[in-house]
């Protein structure tokens, strides 16, 4: 029996609650889909150097914007350098800037948010005010103020890009954390002597922690898309890095005669956000108490 049929029949015939939940999960059609898809896609960033036919930096002048072929599967850019071996390397910064972004995200965004939602008070009043007034603007919006600031660069791009969308997770951690704080675990617990910093690590943070894995998730796909639209506006990567936004900029001139210089760079990010965007789908769906497939 091939590997793929042994985790099957395994999360099928499974009745612990982990082996329900990947079976709930991994074999919806859509997730199991955007699941392979991803995985390709990062695997094939991390072996780039090995599967690469060429140097993904190398110019050749002379065979600059030559179409695809046996030789060159998706053509040349106007250096002369193999779309395809860029566009392998490219998942290597694209992916990676989008779930360090997430990470920040995460991690500044629920601090806040548990913060706030269990001291209460004037100063959960204000912080949530102080976050609808930061809401009021599009996370791109204030990505490109930030990281005008800061200046170009891969790290100030992910910097950028995390505190825009902090906001956005500290909102929806502080509606749960409202919620937990009133459950008679968290009045045990305080009965018991445990400091406010013990409850928000031990108590709170673990029942955030799913709804954090799926805004997470949800949230990737529109991370790696704000980092490549700051490296097409030259705001992040810089030439002669193979990012896939910064592909696509730099092939933009070539549309009309030299269209692949940005169909399959775009196509890889569409690829990539398509199958986030999938997997984040059902997950939201199985952790949903509310839903039947969390059942």
């Amino acid at each position: 029996m091939s590997g793929s049929g042994t985790l099957a029949v395994a999360m099928t015939t499974s009745r612990s609650p982990t082996g329900r939940f990947m079976r709930r999960l991994f074999l919806h059609p859509g997730a199991m889909i955007g699941t392979i898809v991803f995985m390709t896609l990062v695997f094939a960033a991390i072996i780039a150097p090995f599967v690469a036919p060429y140097d993904w930096t190398e110019t050749d002048v002379g065979g600059r914007l030559q179409p695809p072929s046996l030789e060159f599967l998706m053509g040349t850019d106007l250096h002369g350098r193999d779309v395809f071996s860029r566009v392998i390397a490219g998942g290597r910064y694209s992916i990676s800037l989008g779930v360090a972004t997430i990470c920040l995200s995460l991690l500044v965004g629920s601090m806040i948010g548990i913060f706030l939602g269990f001291i209460g008070g004037k100063i959960d009043a204000w912080g949530a005010r102080l976050i609808d007034v930061m809401l009021g603007f599009p996370p791109i919006v204030l990505a490109i103020l930030i990281v005008s600031m800061l200046g170009v660069g891969l790290v100030n791009v992910v910097l950028a890009v995390g505190i825009a969308n902090v906001p956005r997770f500290a909102r929806v951690v502080r509606s749960a954390v409202l919620v937990l704080r009133e459950q008679l675990y968290i009045e045990a617990a305080r009965a018991l002597g445990a400091s406010d910093i013990r409850i928000m690590v031990r108590h709170l943070l673990p029942n955030v922690m799913p709804t954090l894995v799926v805004l997470g998730t949800l949230e990737l796909g529109n991370a790696i898309l704000s980092t490549a639209t700051l490296s097409f506006l030259s705001l992040g990567a810089q030439p002669p890095t193979p990012e896939w936004g910064a592909m696509l900029s730099s092939g933009r001139e070539f549309m009309r005669y030299a269209p692949w210089t940005m169909i399959f760079p775009g196509l890889a990010l569409f690829l990539t956000v398509m199958s986030v965007n999938l997997v984040g789908d059902r997950l939201s769906q199985v952790l949903d108490p509310k839903s039947k497939d969390s059942r």
